[in-house]
């Protein structure tokens, strides 16, 4: 197996396989099906194939990922100049999921948009009339595990002038899974925050010709990876050091990792090794 992996991709390495794939599926459409938003399909296959090598070679896959460019297009006039813009901003990327032995990666983009463009943030703004006000990791979003997901990121970007948005984000309702015990992160998701503070969030992540005013924002967050192995194997000192540095929320490291943490990030050894002793149990009880 091992000398087999060294050669190149050639027909004799796809030889043992047999793809059955009929026509008119969601990867070998028909005419006069709609296939312009293909992207997050292979991204999704790929994932699905992964999460069944798992059950034979575990050390050789990966959980789920957030598997979508997460990406919102803005246009209208800059009424500072009175000329059409159109303004995106860049793809989000996000949470891909963790291995056998590490955490998943944060914040990067889907696993075949690897050609896609990331542009500064300073070039969106100088472009368009917008401004993003916040771009962070996105806490609790990775899949809790033995070995934890990778984030996903919360983008705020305000309108500084009346816009138009459009988004067709993907994955809202299927979460990044995790493997062998582990969670599954966060999906992605969309939403509109008015200036008096009213928030509006599509189900299914898609805006279209979404009609913004002056003040209004709109809020990009990214799924996160899925976690792998059974998140009370996880040292409960390296869910402390994800606690201090905002990765993992106080409730999250309770509840999925059974790690007791106080609010100055220190770690409770004695309330954690209780928790853990009795979710073992249970677990073991309810086998």
């Amino acid at each position: 197996m091992t000398s087999l992996l060294l050669l190149p991709i050639n027909h004799g390495s796809f030889r043992p396989l047999r793809v059955v794939l009929p026509p008119g599926r969601v990867v070998s459409a028909t005419k006069p099906a709609a296939t312009r938003m293909w992207m997050t399909i292979p991204m999704t296959v790929v994932d699905t194939v992964l999460k069944a090598l798992a059950q034979a070679v575990p050390e050789r896959t990966i959980a789920g990922h957030h598997a979508d460019l997460v990406i919102a297009n803005t246009h209208g006039v800059d009424l500072r100049t009175g000329r059409f813009f159109f303004g995106p901003v860049g793809p989000a990327g996000g949470g891909w999921g963790a291995k056998h032995n590490e955490d998943g990666m944060n914040v990067t983009v889907c696993l075949n948009d690897g050609d896609t463009h990331n542009a500064p943030i300073e070039a969106g703004e100088a472009k368009a009339p917008i401004i993003v006000r916040e771009q962070s990791l996105r806490q609790d979003s990775g899949g809790a595990g033995r070995f934890r997901g990778g984030l996903g990121l919360h983008r705020v970007v305000e309108a500084l002038t009346p816009i138009t948005v459009n988004a067709q984000i993907e994955r809202t309702q299927c979460p990044p899974w995790g493997l062998q015990g582990g969670h599954a992160g966060l999906a992605n998701r969309i939403a509109v925050i008015r200036r008096d503070g009213t928030r509006t969030q599509p189900p299914n992540g898609k805006l279209y010709a979404a009609q913004l005013e002056a003040g209004d924002a709109y809020v990009i967050e990214s799924g996160g990876g899925g976690g792998f192995g059974d998140p009370l194997d996880r040292p409960a000192a390296t869910v402390r050091d994800d606690v201090r540095l905002g990765y993992v929320s106080l409730e999250a490291a309770k509840e999925y990792y059974g790690v007791v943490v106080d609010t100055a990030g220190d770690l409770d050894t004695a309330a954690t090794e209780q928790l853990r002793h009795q979710r073992q149990s249970a677990m073991k009880r309810e086998e």
